[in-house]
């Protein structure tokens, strides 16, 4: 870190987000200890070790998790690794609560107005279902969770700075002001946020309820200008609020809650370490004996918000329009099954799969499949593929960031094409270095794919090193100590 660590000694910090660092199972007799997962817990597990006099507080979800608290008697205690070592609080949450706050309204209902993934003619279609499983699930957690945090801030003289992350907790930012008024929250939202528009999908009272929670913060930050300006645009049109535009910011009595945006980015020494590592080399060879002429590639999870079905059809029109790529092309596509217990995910999932069968039988011959689905999680197999591709498709409806781009672009060898929605947070940074993709025209996204195709050598070069070099100096470290010297420099404001 540069000046964020010298920020950070000033002031104790509790990070809070719903999935931990490390989580803890059993193997036979033996207590295993294994790494958190998700994008937000590996940006933020080689930080927050960094920081000095922090603690992390998450949900102990498994079965050994729940049997490590008991033994702490609920209280934060050490974890991590030797190399990477952090003080953990972890929250036990009742299983049939937790599935209220997670299943039914942080997934799908939230994410699916925050991605505006809801068709509003037939869906959501809210019930006493929603209004309990808002009141006695996500209201419920949070609590939870703001008590925790309120005792780890009393524990260090109630002056420590908060860093929420996400939509799990929206209420949390007021429930721990209200009790630890000398407390800097600070709260970033990983995904997008939209219009008000958007938000009167959901009843005054619970959209209410959302906006005043994080009204709470002193700094509640996004990944884009653009979800900053919609949140305080929000604050205006739904709750009537006085707001500056230009600062970003809103009048809340007599404090000001400024809105600010940081594009996350990625451990790019770690990431190029992978990339040069003997399992991705191992799956590379693998991938150029199969290779065709042009390799397409996508890595997603199988959530609706990343748009693999018209991605896949663009690809058809693709196609149809050039036969002359037939045989020629391979559109690689490795999927991560996401959420499968939630009906909407596991629905889009099964219509991938027919779409790809579609696809090949219409296209294909003995010797060539055009689409080669794989449906799993392999890091190293993904990074692999990510040194290969030709062109690499990201054509999410919205995305926060889209942290695929960063990565693919970073270690690429063969001056590949970034295929880039106009709704991703990466287009923000890296769009006039990427061929634009319009998320619903199939057409638009078909011409597009050609385009990167058939670019000239030169072009192509000249494009993935300007993106890489882009990725290298705005890393995660710049990302994180950015909003570690913007809260240094607000706390000693009178306006906040």
């Amino acid at each position: 870190m540069t000046g964020g660590e010298g920020a950070a000694s000033d002031q104790p910090v509790v990070l809070v987000s719903h999935r931990g660092p490390v989580q803890f199972g059993r193997d036979g007799d033996e207590r295993i200890q294994e790494r958190g997962g998700g994008g937000l817990v590996t940006a933020l597990s080689g930080l927050i070790p960094d920081l000095d006099h922090a603690v992390w507080v998450c949900a102990g979800i498994t079965d050994e998790d729940k049997v490590v608290v008991a033994e702490n008697d609920g209280g934060s205690f050490d974890a991590g690794d030797s190399d990477s070592p952090v003080r953990l609080r972890m929250v036990v949450v009742d299983d049939e609560v937790h599935d209220q706050f997670y299943g039914i309204v942080a997934n799908p209902l939230l994410w699916f107005i925050q991605h505006q993934l809801w068709d509003t003619k037939v869906a959501p279609e809210l019930t006493r279902r929603e209004h309990d499983a808002f009141l006695d699930g996500y209201a419920e957690v949070n609590r939870s969770f703001a008590d925790a945090v309120v005792e780890e801030v009393e524990a260090c003289g109630g002056g420590a700075t908060v860093m929420v992350q996400d939509y799990h907790f929206y209420l949390l930012p007021e429930l721990v002001r209200s009790r630890c008024p000398e407390v800097f929250l600070h709260h970033f939202v990983h995904i997008p946020w939209p219009s008000s528009d958007a938000w009167r999908v959901l009843p005054p009272s619970m959209r209410e309820a959302i906006f005043t929670g994080m009204l709470g913060n002193d700094v509640v930050a996004f990944h884009t200008k653009r979800s900053a300006r919609n949140f305080v645009l929000g604050c205006q049109e739904l709750l009537g609020l006085p707001v500056d535009l230009g600062a970003t910011s809103v009048t809340v009595g007599d404090r000001t809650v400024v809105a600010r945006a940081y594009p996350i980015s990625i451990d790019t020494e770690d990431f190029e370490a992978r990339a040069a590592s003997a399992p991705v080399a191992e799956h590379r060879d693998a991938l150029e004996s199969t290779r065709r002429d042009h390799l397409l590639l996508r890595v997603d999870r199988t959530d609706p918000s990343k748009n693999i079905v018209r991605g896949f059809r663009a690809f058809d029109l693709l196609l149809r329009d050039h036969p002359e790529l037939h045989g020629q092309v391979q559109f690689l596509a490795l999927l991560q099954p996401s959420r499968q217990d939630v009906e909407e995910y596991a629905d889009y999932t099964a219509l991938i799969r027919r779409v790809v069968a579609d696809i090949n039988l219409e296209h294909g011959t003995a010797d060539w499949q055009p689409i080669d689905l794989r449906l799993e999680e392999d890091l190293d197999l993904a990074v692999a593929a990510y040194t290969l591709f030709d062109v690499l498709v990201v054509n999410a409806v919205v995305d926060g960031m889209n942290l695929v781009a960063k990565e693919a672009v970073l270690v690429n060898r063969r001056d590949g094409v970034l295929a880039l929605s106009e709704n991703t947070g990466a287009h923000e940074e890296l769009g006039e270095l990427a061929v634009t993709l319009y998320p619903f025209d199939l057409q638009q996204q078909a011409d597009a794919l050609h385009e990167a195709i058939t670019m000239p050598l030169d072009e192509r070069r000249r494009r993935r090193e300007a993106a890489a070099a882009h990725v290298r100096s705005h890393d995660v470290s710049a990302w994180f100590d950015a909003q570690l010297d913007d809260i240094a420099d607000l706390r000693g404001s009178p306006s906040t």
